[in-house]
């Protein structure tokens, strides 16, 4: 496998820009973006917060992992995964066998301002969002911090951001495609 084929994962907290950022790193290396909740809600039929009602977030989590495991291309592809997908036990070694990992992120004072106007995200559904964020956000800002290159998204332009994201990638997929052993087949 070249470098310049090696699939790229956005990770990090909701709001932090993972899906924009997609947007732009996708176009300007020329891969496809696939948003991990927006192929999960088109294979299911039915919006997050549904399969939350519905199903419950255990089996939301096994469709993420499902997603991941077998529900994309193995090259030339950028994920934008959901904000808890790294968190889950094991998933980051599943990710980082498959390409390389970038984590964005962001102050909580930005997620907040970010994630205020958006009405799909179920974890926020609660009385005290804020209080629920700053929760969630501290349970798993060490697994983020672990999770590749991590990129600050606050007050940054967007191709400033996109940049940081492509020449991180284009490094870390050397060392991926010279590192066999790790990749699952």
């Amino acid at each position: 496998m070249d470098s310049a084929d090696v699939n790229l994962y956005l990770v990090g907290f909701m709001g932090t820009g993972k899906t924009t950022v997609g947007r732009a790193v996708a176009q300007r290396i020329g891969f496809q973006l696939l948003d991990s909740d927006h192929e999960i809600e088109r294979a299911q039929g039915r919006t997050i917060p549904d399969i939350f009602a519905q199903s419950g977030e255990p089996a939301f989590r096994a469709m993420e992992r499902g997603f991941i495991e077998q529900g994309h291309p193995a090259t030339r592809t950028l994920v934008a995964c959901g904000g808890g997908l790294v968190v889950q036990p094991g998933m980051l070694d599943i990710l980082m066998s498959k390409g390389v990992v970038v984590c964005l992120h962001a102050s909580v004072e930005t997620i907040l301002a970010r994630t205020s106007r958006q009405r799909n995200r179920p974890l926020l559904e609660v009385e005290n969002p804020e209080e629920r964020i700053r929760t969630l956000y501290a349970a798993r800002e060490p697994i983020y911090k672990c999770s590749g290159t991590v990129i600050l998204t606050d007050s940054r332009p967007l191709a400033d951001i996109a940049a940081h994201v492509v020449r991180a990638w284009r490094r870390d997929g050397l060392d991926f495609v010279r590192a066999p052993a790790r990749r699952q087949e």
